[in-house]
């Protein structure tokens, strides 16, 4: 009887560490999803009730994404600890669609990109054998570097034109996060040290608050309940130019996301086959016609949260389920949910250095298993990674050519990607081994 108590109180203590770490998940994915719909919704003029239904459902619809990818289906589920998101490179293609033609149009796009990666999943997936380590590393290195400069943006107050950027309140909050995170990691043991971007925002957020920085206006103003409700804001309606600008997005989310399977893939030790990849990919697609009926989004993986797994050093899914059935719930009660969006954003900037700063250098040891005395790798990734980091700063150096070309080129991840597979194919492929 002892040990059947025993048992119990250990799986209940068990559970609560894995809720525990499901809500480090959320929190560090929170923000970055939220500011898709507010960003959309403010340029297209949404009212205060529409602002509510789209953060809601978007959030709902996170955590509908995130299940479709934790289990292992026949037909979806990559079956890795991954979070979904609103894929940020998505808001200026939909922001020009629901402008100039109307919000059903966007809808539109976004189901017929859904469709789209659903019907290519399996021929992408045989891309697999063109991401060799030389590859992968360069891509997961500019996938966290690449984000660093949003952190950083972030921790000085949010935007880098307001007259208070770079406040030396600010720069307060954001440093004291990111020392409580270190003081963690350094003198923590065990499930205090894995909750360590937990504890950093929360008690930095406490500070802050002492500070005068926190606000519940949103909590106050937010409704109690709101359900998920099919075409909420009109029946979807398709217009070609739309559906092909956002297959061109598609694809640039499907190769980050590849960037975070292979980045989960080398944390986790868990290695991925080919139909792997092809589940991951459908179950994408699955969210984007999700979120065009319901009125939200596209989805894809999170890199900020293979910070947070390399960080806490968990790495099973049980957290991210919790994580996920977490989001399902601040979904439907926007008041909770909105709790997460009073967290101050040089908090957020804090916690966000030091986990893509983290996922940049998993990108650095993938590297350093690549044999670099062969001058062919090291131009492959020397080149790729400067060329992601070029295009990262400086956007608009495509700004003349067609929309189409800038929605790929525009992408510092994108460009790492396609370079270092070109370069990897021009100078270690059989037939150019065969040639010298």
């Amino acid at each position: 009887m002892t040990v059947t108590t025993h048992a119990h109180q250990f799986n209940f203590a068990d559970q609560w560490k894995n809720f525990v770490l499901g809500f480090q998940h959320l929190l560090a994915m929170y923000s970055g999803d939220v500011l898709v719909p507010l960003l959309i919704g403010q340029y297209l003029h949404f009212s205060t009730l529409q602002m509510t239904y789209l953060v809601s459902i978007d959030i709902f619809m996170c955590g509908v994404a995130t299940l479709l990818q934790l289990k292992r289906t026949p037909v979806t589920g990559i079956g890795l600890p991954v979070v979904l998101g609103c894929a940020v490179q998505a808001v200026t293609p939909l922001e020009s669609i629901g402008g100039k033609l109307g919000i059903t149009y966007m809808y539109g796009a976004i189901i017929a990109a859904g469709v789209f990666v659903f019907l290519i999943a399996g021929f992408f997936a045989k891309l697999k054998c063109f991401f060799p380590p030389v590859v992968t590393g360069s891509l997961i290195t500019i996938i966290g570097f690449t984000l660093v400069p949003v952190g950083f943006q972030d921790l000085g107050g949010g935007s880098a034109t307001a007259h208070s950027f770079g406040d030396p309140a600010n720069l307060l909050i954001g440093f004291l996060t990111i020392t409580i995170i270190l003081l963690f990691n350094a003198f923590g043991r065990g499930f205090i040290k894995s909750i360590a971007i937990l504890l950093g925002i929360l008690i930095a957020s406490f500070a802050a608050g002492a500070m005068g920085f926190v606000s519940l206006k949103p909590v106050s103003e937010a409704a109690w309940f709101h359900a998920p409700q099919l075409f909420f804001f009109g029946v979807p309606r398709f217009n070609l130019s739309a559906m092909i600008t956002m297959m061109l997005v598609s694809l640039t989310t499907m190769i980050e996301s590849t960037g975070v399977f292979f980045a989960l893939s080398d944390i986790t030790g868990q290695q991925l086959t080919g139909k792997d990849l092809e589940r991951g990919y459908r179950a994408e697609g699955i969210a984007a016609i999700l979120g065009g009926l319901f009125n939200t989004f596209p989805y894809s993986t999170f890199s900020e949260n293979v910070g947070v797994l390399k960080m806490s050093g968990v790495k099973t899914r049980r957290p991210v389920y919790y994580a996920a059935f977490l989001l399902l719930l601040l979904g439907l009660l926007p008041k909770v949910g909105a709790l997460a969006t009073v967290i101050p954003t040089p908090v957020l900037g804090g916690a966000m250095i030091v986990m893509f700063g983290m996922v940049g250098v998993q990108g650095v040891q993938i590297l350093h298993k690549v044999d670099f005395s062969n001058n062919a790798n090291l131009l492959t990734a020397s080149v790729s990674i400067g060329l992601g980091l070029g295009v990262t700063m400086y956007p608009h150096i495509f700004q003349y050519l067609p929309t189409e070309f800038q929605i790929i080129l525009g992408n510092g991840i994108v460009v790492t990607s396609v370079s270092a597979v070109l370069l990897n194919l021009l100078f270690n492929h059989r037939w150019a081994q065969a040639a010298k």
